[in-house]
């Protein structure tokens, strides 16, 4: 049977803890996925949507355990990496190929 995962109370004590222990030896699945934001909010946006879109992306949101403009910037982010990501691979090709964009 796997240790149950130790209360961390610290940034410090929990560094300490990774650098020393075995992970192996612990359960991890009651974990949940967490995420980060690094970046101050500092612009706000105001969007027309239709009640029908809004209604559906609380609901999702709801279903995700978060706020619904967290949601929506999710969204955005991910629309932008992946355009980025695209981006970056077809001008990596194209420099292969010879052709500058």
């Amino acid at each position: 049977m796997k240790k149950p995962f130790p209360k961390l109370k610290t940034d410090r004590e929990a560094e300490r803890f990774v650098d020393t222990a075995d992970l192996s030896q612990y359960d991890f699945s009651n974990f949940k996925r967490t995420s980060f934001e690094f970046e101050p909010k500092s612009k706000s946006v105001t969007m027309r949507l239709p009640e029908s879109l809004l209604a559906a992306v609380r609901a999702r949101a709801e279903k995700q355990g978060m706020p619904y403009q967290k949601l929506i910037r999710i969204a955005i982010e991910n629309l932008v990496a992946d355009k980025v990501s695209k981006s970056a691979s077809i001008k990596s090709v194209d420099r292969v190929k010879g052709r500058v964009s």
